[in-house]
Order: C-alpha cells, then structure tokens, then sequence
C-alpha cells in the first residue's frame, strides 16, 4: 500500500496529470487512497497525497447517500458561488497545522466514476469546502498559501519542523 506523503514533498506542489484511462493501476491507486483516508480518519485526500501525481480525489461518503466513498477521477468545477466563508483547516500531508480558509460556500463538480462514467455533484457546506481543498491538492496548492497571515506567523514552527523531518531523512 501506498504511503501519505507530507509537506516539502514536491509533488504537493506540481499540478497533477489528467487521467487516461481508467485501468487496473488506477483502481489500485484509488483503492490505496480510500484505505489511508479511512486510516488517517481524514474527509478527503487527493492522490499527490500519496505520490501519484494524478487528478483524482476521494472524500468520505454521506450518511444518507448510503455512506460509500466518492471518487473524482479528472474533476472540474462548473460552479463556485456564493459569499467567501471562514473556516480552520487541516491537512493530512501538513501534519498538526491548522488555519483558517476562506472558500465558496457552494460548489457543483463534474468528474468522472470508477467506471468512466461522468457525474455530477453539488455540494454546499462542509462537503463544497473539502471539494475545493482537495481540487487545490490536483492544482499544487496547500492551506498554507490560502491561511491568512496570522495562521502563517502561528504554523512557522510546526512548517519549519516538517521541513527539517524532510531534510533529516
């Protein structure tokens, strides 16, 4: 299995490749990556997170839509609306850093399924935040470029300890 991958990894920071084909080393791949987000009890987690520089996404399924995973294989968002929101977050690859966000409160994505068929969602809330957390991940961004400079000055250590576990290894 896969491991997460954590900041200064470079590729966090490079825009991810468009999928193919949706063929048995995808579906290996997505596999791992539902196994760690469910591991590492996170809401999402994009497949740079896990040293595959690929335009996918998981997040964890709702409850009252029977509860599976959702995979996004090639998202784009049609739609981002809505008064900027505040909100903290974390990040699995950004280990004990937190800081508030400011994203759209609305979202309606269009991706491709495990089977290359294409779907839409929309999404308000919590649901449209992980979306746009998870689709900078394909575009090379992390919360820290998005926190307000405060929530920098406050993460400088823990983003220097990181930094330094990189360099050690």
């Amino acid at each position: 299995m896969r491991k997460l991958v954590l900041h200064p990894d470079a590729i966090l920071r490079r825009r991810a490749d468009s999928v193919d084909a949706i063929d048995g080393d995808i579906l290996s791949l997505v596999t791992d990556m539902i196994g760690i987000m469910k591991q590492e009890r996170g809401l999402g987690l994009a497949a740079p997170q896990v040293g595959s520089s690929k335009r996918i996404f998981v997040t964890e399924g709702n409850a009252k839509e029977g509860g599976d995973e959702k995979v996004f294989i090639n998202p784009k968002f049609l739609l981002i609306d809505g008064l900027l929101e505040s909100h903290e977050e974390g990040c699995l690859s950004l280990l004990d850093i937190r800081g508030t966000v400011r994203r759209q409160p609305h979202v309606i994505v269009e991706a491709l399924d495990i089977h290359g068929k294409t779907f839409t969602m929309e999404g308000v809330g919590l649901i449209a935040r992980c979306w746009q957390h998870e689709m900078d991940h394909l575009d090379g961004v992390l919360i820290i470029d998005r926190m307000s400079a405060i929530d920098r000055i406050v993460n400088r250590k823990r983003l220097r300890a990181l930094e330094s576990m990189r360099d050690s290894d």
